[in-house]
């Protein structure tokens, strides 16, 4: 009861819209009382995918509000702030192409991964030039030629440009490492402003609000360079057949709780039969979750949760035996038709409501909240046959190349990672009626 007390507390704090602002006031009163420009930091890596989409809007961001633009060369994060890099890699590839797609930058379909004596050679062209007014240019001539595979291009940008040394290169990514470290982030392709960051397209529409909000947006009324994109819940195609959806998801991801209630109506509205895979925590599956992504994590949701109109920051973990009891309960929840509900409840009750689920008490009211009775949570506890779904649901997610959550697809399609890919897996299922009406 008092861990659970003292987890409410703390995620409440840590997540209140008051305490950001003080954050950001403070920031923007030593600003003013230095004299200093506002300004916005950015750290590329040459063979992040990410990355390659973020350069492309450097100049049109620096264009548009009134800025400085630092730019840092960083290395691949650690193993414990990204595991399974390689299906990380491999899925950044496929998901970079749709997303540029989406928001008009470039990106080519079926990208091999890079030779690494490529990517030496682009680091080395990008060390010389980072921190400078042209690294922005040419980060995206570099980065087209590598992710092409252009190495005679390569090489005219080094014969251009001109190149850094071994030792300078590496003292150039050991910087962006310990900048990065220092304003405590972990991943790349990420923007920095003023105690805040902002991850690539996706959480640029973060960064252009809070600059239009300070008055720093040069063409006011215009166009966000990367608006937020979610669900359209558009006309839907005729068809006879009923899309299936595959949906993974954990009760210990705050990202998986403020997807729920969407994914349930994205579903309804397409008739689509959604199927939930549910999956054990990742540090129950053996993947670290440093202290550094948690707080990310926890911020980010929020933000995220206040644009998708959903409550979030009273937390409480329910790592361990919360979350095997909650997966028993929802095993036996799903074909007695109560497992969406069921889903939603327990996810709010963790990262909304600040309930013990790992409680009885807990527990057996997400439980009578959602239409099971109590003898139906008493079998569910007594019975292990959760497991072997689990482990079923872990081994899908893997051979849909994906690890993390919440994670989907429909219909076999290639699958999503991340609840803002709702604006594809809605594309997908369009798609997948209209070829199949």
């Amino acid at each position: 009861m008092l861990k659970a007390a003292i987890g409410r507390r703390v995620s409440s704090l840590l997540t209140s819209r008051g305490l950001r602002n003080f954050r950001r006031g403070a920031h923007a009163l030593r600003r003013r009382l230095s004299g200093r420009m506002p300004t916005v930091h950015y750290f590329h890596q040459v063979d992040d995918p990410y990355s390659h989409l973020s350069a492309q809007l450097l100049a049109p961001l620096a264009a548009r509000y009134k800025v400085k633009l630092v730019t840092w060369l960083v290395p691949a994060p650690d193993k414990a702030a990204a595991p399974e890099y390689e299906l990380l890699a491999a899925y950044g590839r496929r998901d970079a192409a749709r997303v540029a797609r989406e928001y008009g930058l470039d990106f080519p379909d079926d990208a091999p991964a890079p030779d690494p004596q490529l990517v030496r050679r682009v680091t080395a062209l990008l060390a010389k030039a980072a921190g400078s007014e042209g690294f922005a240019a040419l980060a995206v001539a570099a980065g087209r030629a590598l992710w092409t595979g252009d190495v005679p291009a390569v090489g005219r940008l080094r014969e251009q440009h001109g190149v850094a040394g071994e030792t300078d290169m590496d003292a150039a990514l050991v910087r962006g490492a310990a900048m990065r470290r220092k304003l405590g982030h972990y991943l790349s392709g990420m923007f920095h402003f003023e105690g805040e960051w902002y991850w690539s397209v996706d959480r640029l529409n973060y960064l252009e609000e809070r600059l239009m909000e300070a008055g720093l947006d040069n063409v006011p009324g215009k166009p966000m360079l990367a608006p937020w994109r979610d669900l359209t819940l558009g006309p839907v195609p005729p068809s006879t057949r009923r899309p299936v959806i595959d949906y993974w998801f954990s009760f210990r991801s705050p990202y998986s709780w403020i997807s729920v209630p969407r994914m349930r109506r994205l579903a309804r509205h397409y008739n689509a039969e959604l199927r939930l895979r549910f999956v054990l925590p990742m540090v129950m599956r053996g993947l670290p979750v440093p202290l550094t992504k948690r707080l990310y994590i926890v911020r980010d949701t929020k933000r995220e949760a206040e644009r998708a109109g959903l409550p979030f920051g009273k937390v409480v973990d329910s790592v361990g035996a919360g979350a095997a009891r909650v997966l028993a309960v929802l095993h036996h929840a799903i074909p007695l038709g109560k497992g969406e509900v069921f889903a939603e409840l327990g996810c709010r009750a963790v990262f909304a409501d600040g309930i013990d689920i790992a409680s009885d008490r807990g527990l057996m009211d997400v439980a009578r909240r959602a239409g099971l009775t109590g003898e139906t949570v008493r079998k569910a506890l007594a019975d292990p046959s959760w497991e072997a779904a689990v482990e079923e649901n872990r081994k899908a997610l893997f051979e849909a190349g994906l690890w993390g959550v919440p994670s989907f697809r429909v219909d076999g399609k290639p699958a999503h990672w991340g609840q803002d890919r709702f604006w594809a897996l809605e594309q997908d299922i369009v798609a997948s009626l209209t070829e199949n009406p």
